[in-house]
């Protein structure tokens, strides 16, 4: 009895959402070039980046060094966006990471991977919200923060806000109203925001050469105490750390880096319109690759632009650029680029609301959440339950958290998401096509689904061993897939365990320690190396598999171990209420649970 309870609950936590194939009538027609798709891509890719993340990260963690940061980031994303555009070949309809992981791993990382996201998009309508009221205070002389200073009592621990932030919440209420109507973007408004975000860099760019200083790079501890002295608020001044162009050191570029991912995230407009490229397998890789590259120069040179105009140490890290141009006595340029600011700011903000509320509601669709989020409103189409539920969310981290200490919050979702998605590019290549099975066969798999660790090899131990290095057959079979399953968790609990201790003070043993990993995972991924690949044939493969998805996997979990410890606890209680809502509700209720229906195809995908 416990064992068949047992081999159930595996079968739901693995259970593979069936996806009906796009109609050839409804196939988009392949006509973009590799051009139309970097188009999209920078689009996708400038935004906010520029706005919050670049001044935040300069003053607190990198310094002038932040340049470095936004590469790493860049390079962590390109693999990142490799493997996620074979996910999306992998799929016969479009849609967003959460789908792609319930078709190819199952209920239970289409979970994690949703409800993660939701937090980042959470987080991610926070901050947008408190930068824009950060910025109107400025314009007005910063008297509503005065006004509202001290509300909240002192010694509160340090990830609360010192007060509440009224003009946010108000922002968000009109948001609320604004997408309950259902709002559509036009075209014309589209380009406007798109032209917005490419002006912006290339003025702060240009004002970085005309009125930067070099000297800003080489600041010395002199120059951090004459900063003290001559102002009168020093508690508006950041760290000085070791002064120079990288004042945090090697570990405050890593930090900054998986911060600066945020900036990138994006990548998936791409994606999203590949399959009406003509040459999917060269025109995606070109214009990923071509379009991150952009999004690199831009952040990085907004970020050299403003550490060369003002210290870094002095920088306003919500409001950089306004802040800047004050900073150097272009008072014009600071309203025009306050303005800009803020207009680009509510742009963004309603694009992250509505990717949060139709990602929200179609987990509500699937019955991942409660189904009430799904509702959609007879006259507008919009889902207002969605909305209202995740805006609300974003309400109470406006009213009761600090900025700086939530920026973190958003990308543990973001990297845990786009980790999942590389992993399961390693899988999927090496497992057996199932694209031959008769209709009855694909209509019966959830029943036949099994957990890899099941099924006991036919050959017994010594056949297993001898097949990790001389495979039997040239195409995947049911026991090298499960080889690569095995290998893969390895490769990931290896490289997760790598990354703490390269974060740990070194001695001998953990030297010998984290060598013996090294050799592990050299080993283990020959031994994946050596399998057979599925030969089925997609739209896009990335390449150099498995070193690339091993490599973006081990980045991104060594950024991701950058992040703060508070950060973690939060993004833990996150993790634990979301596990109570799936085991205590998700799971018995969502289409697995319910003799796998199919979902209606108008389920939006997000």
């Amino acid at each position: 009895m416990l064992r068949q309870y047992v081999r159930q609950l595996g079968q739901k936590l693995l259970h593979k959402q069936p996806l009906d194939p796009i109609e050839e009538s409804e196939s988009p027609a392949a006509h973009l070039n590799t051009l139309d798709l970097v188009g999209f891509g920078v689009a996708s890719t400038l935004g906010a980046g520029v706005y919050i993340v670049a001044g935040a990260v300069a003053k607190y963690i990198a310094g002038p060094a932040t340049i470095i940061s936004f590469l790493v980031a860049a390079l962590s994303c390109v693999m990142c966006g490799l493997c996620y555009a074979e996910l999306w070949a992998r799929i016969p309809c479009s849609g967003s990471v959460y789908l792609y992981s319930y078709a190819t791993m199952g209920q239970l990382c289409a979970f994690i991977t949703g409800w993660n996201l939701i937090l980042s998009l959470v987080v991610a309508t926070t901050c947008l919200s408190k930068a824009w009221s950060i910025t109107f205070d400025s314009l007005i002389g910063n008297h509503i923060s005065q006004a509202l200073e001290g509300t909240f009592p002192p010694y509160m621990p340090s990830f609360l806000a010192t007060y509440p932030d009224f003009v946010a919440l108000g922002l968000l209420l009109v948001m609320i109203g604004v997408m309950l109507l259902g709002p559509h973007a036009s075209p014309l408004i589209i380009i406007v925001f798109t032209g917005i975000n490419i002006f912006v860099p290339i003025f702060t760019i240009f004002s970085g050469f005309i009125k930067g200083d070099l000297h800003n790079w080489k600041l010395t501890e002199q120059d951090y105490r004459l900063n003290i002295s001559g102002s009168s608020d020093i508690y508006s001044l950041g760290p000085f750390g070791y002064g120079g162009f990288v004042p945090f050191g090697f570990d405050g570029i890593l930090r900054g880096a998986a911060l600066c991912f945020y900036s990138f995230v994006g990548f998936d407009g791409i994606v999203m319109k590949g399959r009406e490229a003509r040459n999917p397998q060269r025109s995606i890789t070109l214009s990923m690759v071509i379009s991150i590259f952009v999004g690199f120069l831009a952040y990085s040179g907004v970020s050299a632009s403003i550490t060369l105009m003002v210290p870094y140490y002095q920088i306003h890290p919500f409001s950089p650029l306004p802040q800047a141009f004050l900073h150097v006595g272009w008072d014009p340029a600071r309203y025009v680029m306050a303005i800009v600011f803020l207009c680009a700011l509510l742009y963004s903000l309603l694009g992250t609301i509505f990717y949060m509320s139709q990602l929200v509601c179609a987990m509500a669709k699937d019955g991942l959440l409660f189904r009430g989020l799904a509702q959609i409103h007879a006259l507008t189409g919009t889902p207002v339950m969605a909305i209202m539920s995740s805006v609300n969310l974003a309400v109470i981290m406006v009213l009761l958290l600090d900025l700086r200490h939530i920026v973190e919050l958003m990308l543990t979702g973001i990297m845990l998401a786009y980790t999942l998605a590389t992993f399961s590019v390693l899988v999927l290549r090496y497992q057996p096509d199932l694209k031959e099975k008769t209709g009855e066969e694909t209509e019966m798999e959830p029943k036949a689904e099994e957990s890899p660790l099941d099924s006991v090899p036919e050959g017994g131990n010594s056949n297993v061993l001898k097949s990790l290095w001389f495979p039997t057959s040239t195409i995947p079979t049911q026991k090298s897939g499960q080889i690569v399953y095995g290998c893969a968790f390895l490769l990931l609990s290896s490289t997760l365990t790598l990354a703490v201790l390269l974060l740990t003070i070194m001695n001998p043993v953990l030297i010998t320690v984290a060598v013996l990993l090294l050799l592990l995972i050299t080993g283990v991924t020959v031994i994946i190396w050596r399998q057979p690949q599925s030969p089925s044939s997609l739209h896009f493969k990335a390449p150099a598999l498995p070193v690339l998805p091993l490599v973006s996997t081990f980045v991104n979990v060594y950024l991701m171990m950058q992040i703060t410890s508070g950060a973690w606890a939060l993004f833990g209680v996150w993790n634990a209420i979301g596990s109570i809502i799936y085991f205590g509700y998700g799971i018995r209720h969502s289409l697995a649970g319910n003799n796998y229906q199919q979902p209606p195809a108008s389920t939006p995908q997000t």
